[in-house]
């Protein structure tokens, strides 16, 4: 039996549910983070060897570079509002399939594509995989807040017994 590297297990997870779930014509949200990287690649490379004619919408700055940077059609919310699927990664996932998102600081961008999407698929190696939230992924729960609604949200958060940062 040989042991597979983390990274192998990203690409081939990625490169799955692009098979998987991916058709032609549809409108593609693309997430973010290292899992990402390898999904874009496959959608690149459909698109060279299938000629696969899909819009995508980025949920970041990194997943806009890489579907320029592959060669694959650039869309946004305003002109494609309603996606297909959604293809992103997690920083963790529990055996109920809750998640924590949003720890590449994409949290806002990633939550509205995804909740477009008729379909969002979660990409993610066994190292994230955990019993509860909160047992691997240990950096806190990512928010996203609005400059306008700073100081109630830390209030309540330090009401809740949070140490926000």
């Amino acid at each position: 039996r040989t042991v597979m590297s983390v990274n192998e297990a990203k690409k081939i997870a990625a490169r799955t549910a692009v098979d998987q779930f991916v058709k032609p014509g549809m409108v593609v949200g693309v997430g973010s983070g290292s899992t990402i990287v390898f999904a874009a690649e496959r959608l690149g490379e459909r698109k060279k060897e299938e000629n696969l004619d899909v819009i995508c919408i980025p949920t970041s700055f990194q997943s806009r570079q890489l579907i320029l940077e592959n060669g694959l059609t650039l869309g946004d919310l305003s002109s494609h509002y309603e996606i297909d699927v959604c293809i992103d990664g997690a920083d963790e996932i529990d055996t109920a399939l809750n998640c924590i998102k949003g720890g590449g600081g994409c949290h806002v961008q990633e939550k509205i594509v995804a909740w477009c999407s008729k379909v969002l698929v979660l990409v993610a190696d066994s190292s994230k995989r955990s019993q509860v939230l909160g047992e691997k992924w240990t950096k806190g729960i990512p928010l996203e807040v609005i400059s306008f609604a700073y100081v109630p949200i830390m209030k309540q958060l330090e009401k809740m017994g949070g140490k926000p940062v």
